[in-house]
């Protein structure tokens, strides 16, 4: 093994105990770090790292994709620059261009119910009954795909309407309370998965057919099924919707609500970051200028209030 690699490796492994999850920061730095060894290089030049990320096969005018790539580089320099002063530490200017969050598609609530209708046509009848009520948990909680499908049994108390979130992103845990409506449909389900799989796998909340713990990285293709059994077309120009344009739905809903209510947005939106599990509150507050009819909103009020100033 390579210093760099020991090195590499160590760092991720201190990141990882810190409750990171680096599932695409990982295997990035790692794949930099055979692209050192492959070139003979013991130590990171900043020639290098542009040289690694923009050899991506991904097009060649990702400039967006090239830059997250060497963030991936710059982040880990950063530390390795304490323990080999040899190290360079590519510089900020350089492939400068970053990510923009795309504006979320949101459904709507007859979208939602189109959604859940075309899960309950699913084959066998528990697949039907998982899906309908992992799709409603989804459009009334925001919780992240992985959030429901890592949930157990002792981990959604039916009797005070509160779900446990355990180890979500940046090993973060959380308790969720839900709305007894959907209480009772948690409740409804428990009994269908009951009798069509008495004898589960695992200990997981929802199970697919063979008694197991859903994969939420299959869930985005059989999603993909649902939004064409439900006659939801594609937007011209923008990607395919996707499930987690759920939780932005669910998000952007809460603030509307907010907004339309009169309520004081601004106070409430730490209650909304703690609710969706945000780490960091640019992330609830990047919704305001996500969606048009909220910034609308927004600036309507803010209008207001300086129309008010004597």
């Amino acid at each position: 093994m390579s210093m760099l690699r020991q090195h590499a490796e160590q760092y991720l492994a201190m990141r990882r105990a810190l409750g990171f999850k680096l599932t695409t920061f990982g295997p990035k730095l790692l794949s930099f770090i055979t692209y050192l060894e492959a070139s003979g290089a013991t130590v990171i030049t900043t020639q290098a790292a542009v040289a690694w990320a923009t050899s991506t096969a991904r097009a060649s005018t990702d400039r967006v994709h090239w830059a997250r790539r060497l963030d991936v580089v710059r982040i880990f320099a950063r530390h390795l620059k304490t323990l080999d002063a040899a190290t360079e530490i590519p510089p900020d200017d350089v492939l400068p261009h970053r990510y923009r969050r795309i504006t979320p598609y949101l459904y709507s609530a007859e979208q939602i119910a189109g959604l859940v209708t075309a899960a309950g046509r699913l084959r066998p009848p528990l697949r039907a009954a998982t899906w309908q009520t992992v799709l409603g948990l989804l459009a009334a909680t925001g919780l992240r795909v992985s959030e429901a499908c890592r949930l157990d049994r002792d981990d959604v108390d039916l009797d005070h309407g509160v779900l446990t979130i355990r180890d979500a992103k940046f090993g973060k845990s959380r308790h969720v309370p839900v709305h007894p409506s959907t209480t009772e449909a948690l409740r409804g389900y428990c009994g269908v998965r009951d009798r069509l799989c008495p004898a589960p796998v695992v200990p997981a909340f929802f199970v697919c057919t063979r008694g197991t713990r859903l994969d939420a990285a299959n869930m985005p293709h059989v999603f993909a099924s649902l939004l064409t059994a439900a006659g939801i077309p594609a937007v011209a120009g923008r990607r395919r919707q996707r499930i987690h344009d759920l939780r932005h739905t669910f998000a952007v809903a809460t603030l509307l609500a907010w907004y339309q209510s009169g309520a004081d947005v601004a106070a409430r939106l730490p209650l909304l970051a703690t609710y969706l599990g945000h780490v960091d509150p640019k992330s609830t507050y990047w919704y305001l200028t996500g969606s048009p009819e909220l910034l609308g909103l927004a600036a309507a009020r803010l209008e207001h209030a300086f129309r008010r100033q004597p």
